[in-house]
Order: structure tokens, then sequence, then C-alpha cells
């Protein structure tokens, strides 16, 4: 059961994105805005990327049946798969042309404070509409701009030698209440790809000092969630969250994942058949 989570994580979450936001805002007045915080990004268009997203969840949230963006911006929203955000990243970016850090640091405050207001007396799991025609829960949108701001922040951090801690608590929130919930809710066309889906089921169940135990499940290529776990579980998978959020983005290998300790395979009827589900189940990176 979802609900619950939801009810139960909204407060923490609705914190994190707050304190969070208060972080990276910080980090931006405290490094070169020149610096290349990613191959293709400098700190500036980072914390740009980071504003644009921002702004349209604010934009979500006050009007969750539909923001009313621009027509081209929303038909780029609507076409998105997990393998062509970068393109819908480059759009994003066209629509926040300020490269200040103070103002993009301010602008990101505002952002999150809109957000606050307007989801205080909202019930955490409205369903708002999200990319590829997916649906999320408020709660797991919130949790998708924690996840947003650590590892972006953490891309910063790396680059200009600053300082980044990251709550292992509030990384938790991206898997139990935006990765369980875009599943639940919908995940529209966001796993679309070419190609045969993978026939049959894989059960994997994930376990973390953070969360409570689920499970995801990929039947014929078409992904559920399932809260307790039933006992048809073909992976055990235990997950430190911020090792997992890294791992799922492309920051940390799976090979270095395991090695850390921070994502380990304890048990399961058929654990060889990670790969096949983690093919299907993916992010962008």
């Amino acid at each position: 059961m979802l609900a619950p989570v939801l009810t139960g994580k909204w407060p923490a979450v609705r914190a994190a994105v707050e304190n969070v936001g208060d972080q990276f805002a910080d980090l931006l007045l405290s490094v070169p805005p020149g610096a290349m915080a990613t191959a293709d990004w400098t700190v500036a268009d980072t914390a740009a990327h980071v504003v644009g997203i921002s702004g349209k969840y604010a934009a979500m949230l006050r009007s969750p049946a539909g923001p009313g963006f621009d027509p081209e911006f929303t038909a780029v929203l609507d076409a998105t798969t997990v393998d062509t955000v970068v393109d819908f990243n480059e759009v994003l970016l066209t629509h926040v042309a300020e490269r200040d850090p103070r103002a993009l640091a301010g602008r990101l405050r505002d952002d999150i404070a809109e957000m606050l207001r307007v989801s205080d007396a909202m019930d955490p799991g409205e369903p708002i509409d999200w990319l590829g025609a997916s649906r999320v829960p408020a709660a797991g949108l919130l949790a998708h701009l924690v996840n947003e701001l650590q590892i972006h922040g953490r891309d910063i951090a790396r680059a200009t030698g600053a300082r980044w801690p990251v709550s292992r608590a509030d990384a938790a929130l991206f898997f139990e209440l935006f990765l369980l919930g875009v599943t639940t809710y919908g995940y529209g066309r966001l796993l679309d790809r070419d190609g045969p889906e993978r026939a049959g089921r894989i059960a994997v169940e994930f376990r973390s000092r953070h969360t409570a135990p689920a499970a995801m499940i990929l039947t014929d290529g078409f992904v559920t969630a399932e809260r307790p776990p039933g006992r048809d579980i073909d992976v055990r998978l235990f997950f430190d969250p911020v090792v997992l959020n890294l791992m799922l983005f492309g920051r940390l290998s799976r090979v270095r994942a395991a090695l850390t300790g921070g994502l380990t395979v304890r048990g399961g009827r058929r654990p060889w058949l990670l790969p096949a589900f983690m093919s299907k189940v993916r992010l962008p990176s």
C-alpha cells in the first residue's frame, strides 16, 4: 500500500526539499560559476538546469491537472522517455537564460517556497502529470527534486572541491516516494525503447535501513510495484539509498556500487536475472 507511506513521509519530504534546497543555494555562492561540473555543463549551467526543474515543478503543483506550459515544451514533455531525457534537458535550459549564481540561488529558494506554499494543504497522493505521459504523487515530485539537488550538488562539489554531505534518509525518499510512486501511478512511455520486450516475470525485492520492504516486478515488459513483497522473489537486493541513486543516474558503476557494499544481492530464487531487470527499469545516466 503506497498511500500510508506517502502520508507518513509527507513532512519528511517537505523538510528535505527545503533543507537540501538551501544547501544547494549556499553551495552556488561558494564556488566558481565557470567551473565544469560535468563534461558538458558549467556550475552555472547545472544550477540553471536545477532551477528549470524547480520552476516547472512549482507550476505543476499549482495546477496538477495541467500547468499550461507553452505547446513546444508540452510536446517535448509528453514525448520524453528515459533515453531522450538529454533532449528534454536541452529544451529546459532554453527556458532559463539566467547564469548568475546569486540570482539562480534566489530563484531556487523562491521556487521551493512556492512549492511548499501551494502544497501545504495538498493530499501527498495528488496525481501530478509528469514526463512521458507519466503521473507521480505530489510527494514523489518533491522527492524527485530532492534527488536532483543531491545529485547535481555532488557534481558541483566534486568539480570544485566543496563539501557536500548527503543524508541517507533524504536520499531514500527518491525510491519510496518517486520510484514506487511513478510505477504505481503509471509511468506512461518513460520506459519505452526499440526492440522486443523480455518475456516472463522477474521480481526484485528492495530492502534498506531507511525504507519499508517493497518489490518491483517486471512481467512481459510491464513494471509494477508491490508492498509488502510477495513470496515469489527472484532477487533480494539490499541497498544504501545514496549508492542506489548514484548508480541509477550513472554516477557510480554497478561494479563500484557492489564493491563499496552499498548494493548487495542476498538471495532470491534467480539472482542472475538482476541485469535483465535493470536493463528495463533504468533511469537517465
